[in-house]
Parts: C-alpha cells; sequence; structure tokens
C-alpha cells in the first residue's frame, strides 16, 4: 500500500496532476489527495486548479462538473461506473418534461446530478448552501427543487418557503435505521446525533445539528461536547477523527447489517487505490461532457459559486 500511494504520488508529479477526493472516498484516499471536500469545496478547488490533469476521486456527476468548470482539462476518473442513486434517479428526458410543465418556477438543482440536468437549470445548490440560494429567491418566485427530495423538504423547514419537489432521494441517506439511531442514543446518552440533509425527516428530527459534510466537520471541531453519533456516509470519520482525535464519533447505523454495520456509497467505494493509480497511470477513463451542455451547465453553476462567496 505504501509503494502504491508513492507511485501515485510520483506520476502526479510527473503529469502535473491534482487528486480532488470527497470526503466519502476509502482513507487510503483520501491521503494521497491534494484536497479533500465536500460538494461545494471541490467545485471551488476545481476551479482553482492550474494542473493539466485532474483526477476525481468521486462520484461521476463530481467528475462532470469539474469539467465543465475545467473545459481545456483532461478530467479522468478512477472508475467510471461509479455513480450516484440521486443522479440516476433524475433522467434528463422527464426532468425537462416536469420544467416544460412549470415553466413559471425558478429551477434550482442540488448539485448531484448529470451535466444534461444542470443544464436544464436556473441555479445549482449543494447542501452548504441551499438555504442561503433558496432565501435570495425573490418570494412571488415559484421554485421547482430537484432531485433530493429530503434535502428539499430540509430547506423548505428552515425557509418556509413552498417548492415544487422531484421524487429523489440518495439510498445512502435513506439507509439510517431511526430504531437503532435511538437505541444507540440510549447506550450513549452523553452522544450529540449530527446528520446530513439528505437523511430523511425523522432522522434530522433527532440531530443537535444539521448540515453539509464540511458544516459537520466544522461543528465537531468547535462544539464542546465530546461524542457524537455521525448520520452520513461513514467515509467522513476518517478526516473528521484526523481533525478531532481527542473526540469519540460513532457512525449512525443502517436498516441493514453489512460491513460496518453504517452507511455507506458502494458507488464512492467503487474507487480503489488501485484504481487511482491506474487512471492516472493510463490517463482514463476521462470524462468529457459535450461543448453545448458545458455552455448551458456553466451558467447555474457559476451563479451557485458567486453565491457560495
Amino acid at each position: 500500500m505504501k509503494d502504491l500511494k508513492e507511485k501515485i504520488l510520483a506520476l502526479k508529479k510527473e503529469k502535473n496532476a491534482v487528486i480532488l477526493a470527497h470526503y466519502y472516498q476509502e482513507s487510503d484516499i483520501q491521503d494521497v489527495a491534494d484536497y479533500v471536500g465536500d460538494s461545494l469545496g471541490l467545485s471551488q478547488e476545481a476551479v482553482k486548479a492550474e494542473a493539466d490533469i485532474i483526477v476525481f476521486a468521486g462520484v461521476h456527476f463530481m467528475a462532470e462538473t469539474a469539467k465543465i468548470l475545467n473545459p481545456s482539462k483532461k478530467v479522468i476518473l478512477p472508475d467510471a461506473k461509479a455513480g450516484c442513486s440521486l443522479a440516476d434517479g433524475c433522467p434528463p428526458d422527464e426532468f425537462k418534461k416536469f420544467t416544460d410543465a412549470h415553466p413559471d418556477h425558478v429551477v434550482i438543482t442540488y448539485v448531484n446530478c448529470s451535466a444534461e440536468v444542470k443544464a436544464l437549470t436556473d441555479i445549482v445548490v449543494t447542501s452548504s448552501n441551499a438555504v442561503k440560494i433558496v432565501n435570495s429567491i425573490p418570494k412571488d418566485k415559484p421554485i421547482i427543487f430537484a432531485p433530493d427530495k429530503n434535502l428539499g423538504k430540509y430547506v423548505m423547514e428552515v425557509t418556509g418557503r413552498e417548492m415544487l419537489l422531484w421524487d429523489g432521494s440518495c439510498v445512502v441517506h435513506e439507509a439510517f435505521s431511526l430504531e437503532k439511531l435511538l437505541d444507540l442514543y440510549k447506550e450513549h446518552p452523553d452522544a450529540k446525533i449530527i446528520a446530513h440533509p439528505e437523511s430523511e425527516t425523522h432522522i434530522l428530527q433527532t440531530a443537535k445539528y444539521i448540515g453539509s459534510t464540511a458544516g459537520m466537520i466544522d461543528f465537531v471541531k468547535t462544539d464542546s461536547n465530546h461524542k457524537y453519533i455521525v448520520a452520513t456516509e461513514a467515509g467522513i470519520l476518517h478526516k473528521m477523527q484526523q481533525e478531532v482525535p481527542h473526540k469519540i464519533l460513532i457512525p449512525a447505523p443502517a436498516k441493514e447489517d453489512n460491513t460496518c454495520a453504517c452507511s455507506e456509497c458502494g458507488y464512492m467505494k467503487m474507487n480503489t487505490l488501485q484504481k487511482l493509480y491506474n487512471c492516472l497511470l493510463n490517463e482514463s477513463p476521462e470524462v468529457t461532457v459535450p461543448d453545448d451542455i458545458i455552455a448551458k451547465a456553466l451558467i447555474p453553476i457559476e451563479r451557485m459559486l458567486e453565491l457560495s462567496k
């Protein structure tokens, strides 16, 4: 493993590449990345990228976003099959019919969607900035929010805005068991439950803090408590523990027992250190987006980045 990491770092230097990794990637990948972050942070880093090659250790829609922001650079992904249940659940042709049926609505899409869906959008959001951006829309403008209905419901509750929601959800964040979570909390009554807003409402109602992956990390760093039950994809625990080595972090339990009894994204975990090395060595698989889609999708992404400053 050490040899492989050294080979990756040497190749990265040789090819003038930058490695961007999401918090949900396996810990070995996070350790060799130049930047580890959430969707907003990764988008912001992609804009700054001065490398010739962007290696995106995440899922396909994230690599597409990096390509849209860097059309002249080569963007590669360790595993081309690393998709997303949210993106898959919002096909562009069906979404176009949906938006065409409501032409007076401002179309807001969560970044977890395809480039084609972004091209049908007025403004893109992440879980970090969704509330702020929805609040920036004039009160008299009706809103479509897609594709995550759970994030949409959370934003509606916080902002008081009615929105027309696309019926999509994240399989990872819908995998938490309320019953097991409450049992776990009984074992650790001194813990604070923190949750990602893609989780179902009944999970969010138990949380002392709701926020993006980056927001959750910031919370445990600044909060005075010493123990947390963390309701998001378990990959976040690696970076979070590095930031607060003196605190106790417990993954929220999933409905189904799996390798860690927590909720893991099978798509995120398709990327491995070996695949990362192979993709950098061969500069493949490459992520491409048609020029006309880049031109249209860039506008709502740039609006998001401007509003996120």
